[in-house]
């Protein structure tokens, strides 16, 4: 894949139909704490909701086609010097470093999108060490285990946390 096709960028509503083929996919949605969707209107309402008015969440896009997401979710108050960071990508593209890409790119803009932030961190589950390759691989440490940390889609999980710091 060549690196320069891949690019991230807010969501549009003209995305729905892309958003549905990977966000409709339970191998996708299978770690993340939305569900999977089952619709256009259901991608429609997701954008809309969810993906536009969220602070930073960028879809990765190979030519100006959706694939996946990544989002940050900054903290508030004495929370504001870190965010949350997640992610997805269609099946299609596992395993191709094009979700690497995207969060190597996604993190400096965040750094200057929010200067507050002085780290960014990420769960992984314990389980997948695809996510967890991704996250090493665009430079984040690995800081430990958190044992029944968190419940997804009625299972309690143990992750993995990973976090990036600011540099400046």
């Amino acid at each position: 894949m060549d690196p320069s096709r891949i690019t991230l960028r807010p969501f549009k509503l003209s995305d729905a139909d892309d958003l549905l083929t990977w966000a409709g996919d339970d191998r996708v949605t299978n770690s993340g704490r939305w569900k999977t969707l089952t619709s256009k209107e259901e991608a429609l309402t997701f954008i809309e909701q969810f993906c536009i008015p969220h602070p930073w969440r960028r879809s990765i896009c190979i030519d100006d086609r959706s694939i996946g997401f990544v989002g940050v979710f900054p903290g508030t108050g004495d929370d504001r010097c870190r965010a949350d960071m997640g992610y997805a990508i269609a099946v299609e593209y596992w395993g191709q470093g094009i979700t690497t890409r995207a969060v190597k790119m996604a993190i400096p803009k965040v750094f200057e999108d929010f200067p507050e932030i002085l780290r960014v961190q990420a769960f992984a589950n314990v389980e997948n060490k695809a996510s967890q390759r991704v996250l090493e691989k665009a430079g984040f440490t690995k800081e430990g285990l958190l044992r029944n940390y968190f419940y997804l889609k009625g299972n309690i999980q143990d992750v993995v946390l990973f976090s990036f710091y600011f540099v400046g």
